[in-house]
């Protein structure tokens, strides 16, 4: 299998030793269907190192030292791997009264290209585990793998691949700072006290008149046994972007992650990129039934239940979709 190219998807069927099938090969057939990948393949082994080098800093709360070295270590990357990067800080106020400096980290790839497409991550670790079970832990920092480090990694993966192979589309990436700083109890109308980051570049954008042909947010796509559904602010805003995205993972061989379920109404940074008239939709790990993703501000979002499975599967459906861009005339 030629993996930069190829997606194998094999299928094996068993054949019995019935008398009724005695007229059959008494052997195994396969069904071997070829899908060809316009995109280089995704390295899941390189996304969960990623995923590990962010939280090996510690919580990546904002205002503490592990933040600030997180930070450092980001734009490094991202600049290693080709990016035009700049920081967008800001002095930002949360729910209990304390003041930040906001980081949003932003990285162009071939800033020549006047069509782009933006992919974006929030970076950041809410400073306690109010969902765990435990009441003993409820305001202890967790390791926040899933919950804003995975998406980070399959960007930095992305980046790294992206350097080597050139999309016909130009690349913008923005990891978004203090998003998950949000109160619980929040009644605000688009419960303002969450993605703050995001709230300020819609309002702050990074170039003026900023305008790529859509954006894709990513939440919580390291799990184990990930399902990601519509939204409905999602299909709202970006039905064809839903459509694109979902159709391409089931195309190549994601359809049991990428689930042709609607959900509802999500308040997430993909909501404050469209206030700005950019058509975004968001792929987090959430559904009705089940709510978000099982170990969701608990102790619980650590490095053991990060599954390589579940980043290849995001990672190459976003690379997929951004390489098979046409600049159209």
């Amino acid at each position: 299998m030629k993996v930069n190219q190829i997606l194998v998807v094999s299928f094996l069927t068993l054949v019995g030793f019935q008398s009724c099938q005695e007229n059959k090969p008494a052997d195994t057939e396969t069904t071997v269907e070829q899908v060809q990948l316009t995109s280089p393949a995704f390295n899941a082994d390189s996304a969960y190192a990623y995923t590990k080098a962010q939280v090996d800093f510690g919580p990546r709360i904002p205002s503490t030292p592990a933040h600030a070295k997180c930070a450092e270590y980001l734009v490094a990357k991202l600049k290693s791997f080709g990016g035009q990067v700049t920081v967008q800080q800001a002095p930002a106020k949360t729910y209990d009264g304390k003041t930040h400096q906001l980081k949003n980290i932003i990285a162009a790839f071939y800033p020549e290209k006047t069509q782009r497409v933006l992919i974006t991550a929030h970076w950041d670790a809410r400073p306690f585990s109010d969902q765990d079970p435990d009441e003993n832990m409820k305001d202890k920092a967790f390791e926040a793998a899933n919950d804003g480090a995975s998406g980070v990694a399959v960007i930095l993966e992305m980046a790294r691949q992206i350097k080597e192979k050139q999309p016909e589309v130009g690349v913008d990436f923005i990891l978004w700072d203090i998003e998950d700083y949000g109160s619980a109890n929040d009644q605000t109308p688009n419960e303002t006290t969450w993605c703050i980051g995001s709230q300020y570049w819609a309002k702050n954008p990074h170039v003026k008149g900023y305008k790529p042909l859509y954006a894709i947010n990513l939440d919580m796509v390291g799990g184990s046994n990930a399902q990601f559904t519509q939204d409905e602010l999602s299909r709202k805003y970006a039905p064809n972007v839903v459509n694109k995205v979902w159709n391409i993972a089931g195309e190549i061989g994601y359809g049991n992650y990428f689930i042709n379920v609607s959900s509802g109404s999500l308040v997430d940074d993909h909501f404050w990129i469209n206030q700005a008239g950019i058509p975004a939709i968001d792929v987090i790990h959430y559904s009705d039934a089940a709510g978000f993703y099982s170990n969701w501000h608990t102790q619980l979002d650590n490095l053991n239940n990060i599954d390589r499975n579940t980043l290849k599967a995001v990672g190459q459906t976003m690379l997929e979709t951004i390489y098979r861009e046409k600049p159209s005339a």
